[in-house]
């Protein structure tokens, strides 16, 4: 593919991704606040936030042959139509069981247009510039995620208007993906079915199972932070402005040091650089149930939580890519979607079982737990060697 082609193709990618990243960070803390408000408990509402990540992991056992069939741009407008339609229907069926099915069905959509993006970025980046692209990709969406909550704030003015805006925004930008050519991803020795997709998924396994734990530990992180946060938050004494204000500082985290970490990690390697993070984001998140729930010390503990782990998604795509064979990417790929959706629909569950046993006193442990056993598997791996 021609520089310039790649370019156009990139930011193209990058802003769809951007907006998508927007809506997931608007409707998890808008939801939760609602529900808060309505009386629902803390468990019965992270029981109900796992319903787009049930969407995310479900459709992942379909999409690899979609793709294959009709290319990655189809799959992005289907995506983004799917996620687009259903954050309209919000505001006219306020119903726990229909919200329940709108958000699975985002959850089905936004899996389409990530594993489109993703897959197209894995598949035309030179090896040398892989952990930089995936991590200005990642910043992208990061970016869209911490400002995401801000729009949830306008659930004061009208419980509406955060989903038509988001809706709005969403139509605009995947129609972006007009402007370029259809591409399809490298070809299998397999033919796809359900069988073959099984054992794609059992060979990337046997190569790149340790680098799905990074997105699992950040669905965990997404999910977890931004559904049971404002439940934890609201019950410490913190008000909804306070709320938006704080959970966007992760991001922020995230985003000053995502490409820099991705260069790095680059030239010194993915693992030794997972490692650091890993320790030290156990001990940031450990400190969170021993501080003042206040929202400066608040900000200051998203921040520096999303300085070291905000990039561990990223750093998954890109680790995967390194051990997984070029033809079994699309199914690499599908792995880390799959690994995500495995991890936000624990956090909304134990966080929120959690906070309700404790009285709303413990949230952050369970988070670091999760993030030191992954530490403890990156010290006991041996990475093999990859197999083109």
């Amino acid at each position: 593919m021609k520089n310039s082609s790649f370019k156009k193709l990139f930011i193209i990618l990058s802003i769809i991704v951007a907006v998508s990243g927007f809506s997931q960070g608007m409707l998890l803390p808008l939801i939760s606040v609602i529900f808060e408000r309505n009386g629902i408990s803390s468990s019965l509402s992270g029981i109900h936030a796992i319903s787009l990540y049930i969407g995310v992991f479900l459709s992942s056992f379909f999409i690899e042959g979609l793709v294959r069939k009709s290319g990655f741009k189809y799959m992005i407008l289907i995506g983004g139509a799917i996620v687009a339609l259903s954050l309209l229907l919000f505001p006219t069926l306020k119903t726990l069981s229909i919200w329940f099915i709108l958000r699975l069905l985002i959850g089905v959509g936004d899996n389409m247009l990530h594993f489109s993006t993703q897959t197209w970025l894995t598949h035309i980046t030179p090896k040398d510039k892989l952990g930089r692209t995936i991590s200005v990709y990642g910043f992208s969406f990061s970016a869209g995620f911490m400002l995401g909550p801000l729009l949830a704030k306008l659930v004061d003015v009208s419980e509406i208007l955060p989903f038509i805006i988001s809706a709005i925004l969403s139509i605009i930008t995947i129609s972006l993906v007009l402007l370029i050519h259809n591409e399809f991803p490298s070809s299998n020795v397999r033919p796809i079915n359900m069988i073959n997709t099984l054992r794609n998924f059992g060979d990337v396994i046997k190569t790149s199972w340790i680098a799905f734990m990074f997105p699992l530990l950040y669905g965990l992180f997404e999910a977890g932070l931004h559904s049971n946060f404002p439940i934890f938050g609201l019950r410490n004494g913190l008000d909804v402005t306070s709320i938006t204000l704080i959970l966007p500082a992760f991001s922020l985290g995230a985003i000053l040091f995502q490409v820099p970490i991705g260069m790095f990690s680059d030239i010194h390697g993915r693992k030794k650089v997972l490692t650091f993070l890993t320790l030290i984001g156990s001990i940031i998140f450990m400190l969170g149930d021993f501080l003042p729930t206040t929202t400066f010390v608040m900000m200051a503990l998203f921040l520096v939580a999303g300085l070291f782990t905000g990039s561990f998604y990223g750093l998954g795509v890109s680790f995967m890519t390194d051990l997984t064979p070029k033809h079994n990417l699309p199914a690499g790929n599908l792995m880390i979607a799959m690994s995500f959706s495995v991890g936000s629909m624990i956090g909304p569950m134990l966080g929120g079982t959690i906070i309700q046993l404790s009285d709303g006193t413990i949230f952050f442990t369970m988070i670091a737990a999760f993030v030191f056993i992954v530490f403890l598997l990156l010290l006991v791996h041996k990475t093999p060697q990859q197999v083109e």
